[in-house]
């Protein structure tokens, strides 16, 4: 027997796994077997956290949801200004092209029963989030709601050009006046 005992994998450890997987590989990617490979696992023990790979699946997109979605709008529920925390959001989601991948694969399998439902909870979220913004820097429900879609729309599309295009989004150097471009078109009454 070998002096290292080997520590036993959560289940957060397996969702964590199964991101990645997705982000590179798509939801074809999220199988307990090849999982297990990765983490350096048996099949047993993901199927010790997970009874099937729906479970598995089903727990991935509830911590995506939750991750990027729930998480983001708590941090960003700090009591600051509605200019501040639409700013901040679009910091982080220039900023953050890692959780792209992830957001770009689960669009691709839109269609698929089980990623359909998350991923319309998901956008149900972020636009009544961001028309509540909207709402706050005083346009009326109508306008916010079309500024939420676009500005949602916007970052979509930023994430589709960072993944096919990378040299067509904004640099470091100008993310910043690109920045000011998108929240000045967004705010403007």
């Amino acid at each position: 027997m070998s002096g290292q005992v080997r520590s036993r994998l959560s289940r957060d450890d397996w969702t964590a796994a199964a991101l990645r997987a997705l982000a590179t590989g798509g939801l074809a990617a999220v199988a307990i077997e090849p999982l297990a490979a990765s983490l350096g696992a048996t099949k047993g023990s993901g199927y010790w956290h997970f009874a099937n790979r729906a479970a598995l699946v089903s727990a991935t997109l509830e911590r995506w949801e939750h991750d990027n979605t729930a998480a983001v709008i708590a941090q960003l529920d700090s009591g600051a200004p509605p200019q501040d925390r639409l700013e901040d959001l679009f910091r982080r989601v220039l900023r953050y092209t890692h959780t792209h991948s992830v957001e770009l694969a689960l669009l691709a399998s839109a269609a698929d029963p089980m990623v359909a439902p998350a991923l319309q909870r998901v956008t149900d979220r972020r636009l009544d989030y961001l028309a509540g913004l909207f709402d706050q820097l005083g346009f009326d429900a109508a306008a916010a709601r079309h500024r939420a879609v676009l500005a949602y729309t916007s970052y979509l599309g930023h994430a589709q050009l960072a993944r096919v295009a990378p040299g067509s989004v904004s640099s470091a150097t100008d993310r910043e006046a690109y920045l000011r471009s998108v929240l000045t078109a967004l705010t403007r009454h």
